[in-house]
């Protein structure tokens, strides 16, 4: 069976290119533009991993991953925050979230799967 991602970014670009490295190695993608959407897509698809930006338009990530956690249905997919927010108090904010992991962007296309891969269960 083919693991479920779901990627969170309101960057169209940067979902693409995540979605099209993700597909080509065989995952099955699920895509959200808004955490709102991403909240709903998790808790209807259950995926193995959530893939989040921190700076989404209705909401930070790290809020929608708190959000995420309080619902057991949700609570124990891990989430990686891929972002350029790498300043000392966006580290705090991420580190603060049980079961999560960090990827700085822009992403290496070459290793970005092997990322993604070793935070799946």
């Amino acid at each position: 069976m083919r693991k479920k991602v779901l990627i969170v970014d309101d960057d169209g670009n940067n979902l693409m290119l995540e979605k099209d490295l993700l597909e080509v190695a065989g995952f099955e993608v699920f895509e959200a533009e808004n955490a709102s959407s991403g909240i709903a897509i998790a808790r209807r698809e259950k995926p193995d991993i959530i893939i989040m930006d921190l700076r989404l338009p209705d909401m930070r990530g790290s809020e929608a991953a708190r959000i995420l956690r309080e619902d057991k249905e949700t609570s124990d997919i891990t989430i990686v925050f891929v972002t350029a927010s790498v300043l000392a108090e966006g580290r705090e904010e991420i580190n603060s979230i049980t079961n999560s992991g960090f990827i700085s962007k822009p992403i290496n296309t070459r290793t970005f799967v092997t990322e993604i891969s070793q935070f799946i269960k």
